[in-house]
């Protein structure tokens, strides 16, 4: 005959403990660890995002009816200055002819507008990023070689499309994120 024996942990006070009851306890231990973590963690994570008062100054509304055609306006945004040119109809025909012209940061004019409500562009609208891309001065509007915007500081030429033509800037003038609000507010950030 032979002796079958089942074999149970036994602790020295006789007491039998079952594996999946151990597993089980050791799982919730840690669920509740993870818990206790998360729930002191969180503060601390939140705490170091932006204020409601700091995310309400990272964007501004412009009125782009006032704007006459031929004229610009500058608006400040995150410190730095933001032209709103209400472009001529030379001004547009100067920009999409230079779309096929030897540009050293290449981009058509059309990608360089975002859709009104409508889903249509405007390109007698420009906004753009007032900084010059070489060291960060202001460039002059209304001069330079292609009557665009003139850098000053070191020689900048920029396009009616805010494109580098000529100079030691390495690129175009900076498109803000910015959306149509209605059609004639416009909202950078």
């Amino acid at each position: 005959m032979s002796d079958t024996h089942t074999q149970e942990n036994t602790h020295e006070d006789g007491h039998s403990e079952d594996p999946s009851r151990r597993d089980f306890i050791y799982i919730a231990t840690g669920a509740a660890a993870a818990v206790g973590a998360g729930s002191v963690a969180w503060p601390l994570v939140s705490q170091m995002g932006a204020a409601a008062d700091t995310r309400a100054a990272g964007s501004i509304e412009i009125d782009i009816s006032k704007v006459a055609e031929g004229q610009q306006i500058k608006a400040l945004w995150r410190g730095k200055p933001v032209f709103v040119r209400h472009r001529t109809a030379a001004e547009i025909a100067a920009a999409e002819a230079d779309d096929a012209a030897d540009l050293i940061d290449p981009q058509a004019d059309a990608d360089r507008f975002v859709p009104t409500p409508e889903g249509n562009i405007n390109p007698a609208i420009l906004v753009m990023v007032g900084v010059c891309t070489h060291f960060g001065c202001i460039p002059v509007g209304e001069a330079g070689d292609f009557n665009g915007w003139y850098c000053p500081c070191h020689g900048s030429h920029y396009d009616t499309s805010g494109r580098i033509r000529k100079g030691p800037a390495p690129k175009n003038l900076e498109i803000p994120t910015y959306s149509y609000v209605s059609d004639s507010v416009i909202k950078v950030g």
